[in-house]
């Protein structure tokens, strides 16, 4: 039987994002680094996405790596990359993939890695940015006031190819 997964889009309003200084402070506080990593890390950054989420997301990785500036904020502690958020890579305006290690959930990175990307986005000209295929739109709509656009599943999320078995 197959399990059938909602994965609505959201829209944020990039002009009237919270404020994230404090934010930001706290998670430096933890000493947890919040940076674009560097293009002679993008091995180290695909390999962390790989072992932790989605051979898929490892592709949008690569596009945001062919940015320039990179359209991908990781947040690093004692040299270990604990999280990572990309945004401009499936589509315009777009914010994701995006994840956070099992180990470093509930630390605020999460939060923190969305609003870095999220600002990125406003810096290029954006009014409003995106945020495709979402899981826990309660996570988004608190954090930072993003509401569903209806009739947006599945989106551009049409005719995904399987990720192979063997």
């Amino acid at each position: 039987m197959e399990v059938f997964v909602r994965m609505i889009d959201m829209l944020v309003r990039l002009y009237d994002l919270p404020k994230s200084a404090e934010m930001y402070q706290n998670v430096e506080d933890a000493g947890i680094i919040l940076r674009r990593p560097g293009a002679y890390e993008k091995h180290l950054v695909e390999d962390f996405v790989r072992e932790h989420f989605s051979p898929k997301w490892v592709s949008e990785v690569q596009v945001a790596f062919s940015r320039q500036p990179i359209t991908c904020f990781i947040a690093t502690r004692n040299k270990e990359i604990l999280g990572f958020a990309c945004y401009e890579t499936t589509n315009k305006a777009y914010f994701g993939p995006t994840g956070v290690s099992e180990a470093a959930r509930g630390t605020g990175i999460g939060k923190a890695l969305l609003m870095k990307a999220l600002e990125g986005l406003h810096n290029l000209g954006y009014a409003y940015g995106f945020i495709g295929g979402v899981g826990p739109k309660e996570f988004y709509a608190k954090a930072v006031g993003a509401v569903e656009i209806p009739g947006s599943d599945p989106g551009i999320y049409v005719d995904i190819l399987p990720e192979p078995l063997f």
